[in-house]
């Protein structure tokens, strides 16, 4: 058991390796409660027969990938913020990958940055109005008319991931490290009645396609996968972030799809 930047570091597992004259380690590790699993080249080892002496080793947490640390600093692992959002009778459930850090939040609901358009598109596609969900004066979104309206609609809402380390301070989800998926079956076996899943963005869909073990489709189009006996669609839709150089008016042209394959 170590202590590492204020967290407490319980090693679990050691794995050795070795090719020609380098040996690697692979070290299994647990961090502020999360599963770590790290390689690393160890030096000044030596040979004798059959008997590999190690003798020096340490600061194993400081050697990682260049793209887990910021400024030299492991960040912190990041829980879900928010329950998953399912009506009972939902016959669409949404997926994102994670919420963006709490300081870019106006609301503490799914899709919270002021400057993200789901609720802009959604608006576009039942009400003709990107505004419809957005309180203007005050530049956050109206928490109670989106909620009444999912509930209505029957649209469920999670993400890909419940466990999270951001490599960069930003919300993009290039700079994501995916510390936990979401258990994606048990989600859809407390829907019976859904239909159809849209993932919003690459990573959901990367991880989505993954766990299901299908192709992933193109943009706007959708792959069958089953669970349980069930058939479903998997609508692959284009990011809601303005990062992804499309027009919220185009956008909802893709969202509609679904929409209108669900009657919804």
């Amino acid at each position: 058991i170590l202590e590492y930047d204020g967290a407490i570091v319980f090693w679990m597992n050691t794995f050795f390796h070795f090719n020609a004259k380098l040996l690697f380690v692979t070290i299994e590790f647990s961090l502020s409660g999360c599963k770590i699993t790290k390689n690393f080249a160890l030096c000044q080892i030596f040979f004798e027969e059959k008997l590999l002496c190690l003798i020096y080793f340490s600061y194993f947490c400081i050697i990682m990938r260049e793209n887990d640390t910021e400024n030299g600093v492991l960040q912190p692992v990041e829980c879900h913020p928010f329950e998953p959002f399912l009506p009972q009778h939902a016959k669409l459930l949404m997926l994102g990958t994670f919420p963006p850090s709490e300081k870019r939040w106006c609301m503490p609901f799914y899709y919270p940055n002021y400057i993200n358009d789901m609720w802009r598109i959604v608006g576009l596609c039942f009400f003709q109005d990107p505004n419809h969900f957005v309180l203007t004066e005050e530049k956050r979104f109206d928490q109670d008319r989106i909620m009444a309206f999912l509930e209505e609609r029957g649209i469920a809402l999670f993400d890909t991931a419940t466990r999270i380390r951001r490599t960069r301070n930003n919300a993009s989800d290039k700079d994501l490290e995916i510390v936990e998926e979401t258990d994606l079956d048990s989600m859809l076996r407390r829907i019976p009645q859904c239909l159809a899943v849209v993932t919003a963005g690459q990573l959901a869909t990367d991880v989505f396609c993954r766990h299901y073990q299908i192709d992933c489709p193109k943009v706007g189009e959708y792959a069958l996968f089953r669970l349980d006996g069930r058939e479903l669609r998997l609508y692959r839709m284009p990011s809601s972030s303005r990062a992804y150089p499309m027009r919220a008016e185009r956008k909802a042209e893709f969202y509609d799809i679904v929409f209108k394959y669900l009657r919804l």
